[in-house]
């Protein structure tokens, strides 16, 4: 991922990759699947914020925790509030996206902080003799592993706007390196004060870290410090949403301006210069998956098929990804590239490793929990969205190649140069 944003800055990241390596469906695939992901995501993303929120209240409020119109409620409207502000520009859309990445790091600091103190006064909630450590291969464990692999991705999104980014050449691959030595930071450290502050048999998906917060909170007698940390995480995950929202915005927004999908995605506003067609149907397709996804099952159900969803259609542009970084080998790079430490065996290495880590993620998501209801339900929802998701996308990319097509032979300009990438922008 560093050196193919280090290759090829360009506005449109992943899909200029790709397209590069394999040409334009391939590339549009990429692109067209991991917007799909991201209108999966958003909803996932706003119900662990619904489910934080309710710590605000304390006890009384979480009577809500089973609450379908709470949680497509405040999913609505954390979407239409990250809406709002990127639609007006990256100069204020910008404060959110900060905000979001303070939100964060403060609970965490608190849970990690807090959880300390108890485990000094109590001992730890959870068990940590050394045969605890020793990986468990049971179902429940090896179905967590795609989600595992799926809170280390993300950091390639800089790379969508690399256009707007100064010296995105070695700026974004920078950032990339120190923003995954963070987030492991803290995946270690924010797991293990929750080990210390709750059973493991008790940590739950949606409110896990702020259920760790509040008990740790009681224990050491501080039972305020759970309202902060859940403002926090509530303000932060909103941001959270803006950021991604804003940044994968510019992948239909520059295939807009290939002409593979039709020209308006390929539209800036008039008065605040943001892609705000394509900004705008993100976000309804979006607020139509927080519909969708609670049809004949539980606020659980929901966030699980929406965490399954959102892997696969997620890690589909990932594959292409690693398979392009294996191609691009054969292609001399350009000055000034950040190349992968031992050269072209070592980078080759490290792209099938992440191919093959991808492709099993992406069995283990199509399996849904032990606990699920209706197996069978929950399984045809994953895999029968993520195939629509894929013929959808086909579609489209064949729609724009035939309308690109007519427009040469009608005297028109055709668009999209295979080695053109975003750079027409």
């Amino acid at each position: 991922m560093v050196e193919l944003s280090s290759r090829h800055p360009e506005e449109g990241g992943l899909y200029v990759w790709v397209r590069y390596a394999f040409g334009d469906f391939a590339g549009f695939l990429a692109a067209w699947m991991y917007w799909m992901s991201t209108v999966v995501y958003f909803p996932g993303l706003l119900y662990f914020i619904a489910g934080n929120a309710l710590f605000l209240g304390g006890p009384s409020w979480q009577g809500l925790s089973d609450s379908a119109p709470y949680y497509v409620a405040v999913s609505l409207g954390g979407l239409g509030i990250a809406l709002a502000l990127n639609v007006v520009g990256l100069h204020v859309g910008k404060w959110l996206h900060n905000i979001g990445g303070l939100g964060t790091w403060i609970p965490i600091g608190i849970l990690v902080a807090i959880g300390f103190v108890a485990c000094l006064r109590f001992g730890p909630a959870s068990d940590f003799h050394p045969a605890a450590f020793v990986p468990s291969f049971g179902l429940k464990d090896v179905l967590f592993w795609s989600t595992i692999a799926f809170g280390f991705s993300g950091l390639e999104a800089a790379s969508f706007m690399g256009g707007e980014v100064v010296d995105a050449r070695r700026t974004i691959p920078r950032a990339i390196v120190a923003g995954g030595a963070i987030i492991t930071a803290i995946y270690v450290l924010g797991t293990l004060a929750v080990l210390v502050a709750l059973p493991s048999r008790d940590v739950g998906g949606l409110q896990g870290i702020m259920q760790a917060i509040a008990r740790a909170a009681d224990r050491v007698g501080a039972p305020y410090v759970a309202p902060v940390a859940a403002f926090c995480f509530t303000v932060g995950s909103v941001g959270g949403v803006g950021a991604w929202l804003a940044s994968t915005a510019r992948l239909p927004f520059v295939a807009g301006v290939d002409q593979l999908l039709p020209s308006a995605f390929g539209r800036l506003h008039p008065r605040w210069g943001t892609p705000h067609v394509a900004l705008g149907l993100q976000a309804v397709m979006a607020a139509v998956f927080v519909a969708l996804s609670q049809a004949g099952t539980s606020v659980k159900g929901a966030y699980d098929a929406l965490v399954s969803l959102g892997v696969i259609s997620y890690f589909i542009p990932y594959l292409l990804m690693f398979a392009a970084m294996i191609k691009l080998q054969n292609v001399p790079a350009p000055g000034g590239t950040f190349r992968a430490p031992g050269g072209r065996p070592a980078a080759t290495s490290l792209a099938a490793i992440g191919f093959a880590t991808t492709a099993i993620s992406i069995v283990l998501a199509a399996v849904p929990a032990e606990d699920t209801p209706n197996p069978a339900l929950a399984t045809l929802k994953v895999v029968g969205a993520s195939v629509v998701l894929l013929v959808a996308g086909a579609a489209l990319y064949a729609r724009g190649v035939w309308s690109r097509r007519a427009r040469a032979t009608g005297g028109g300009v055709s668009g999209g140069d295979p080695a053109g990438g975003g750079g027409g922008l």
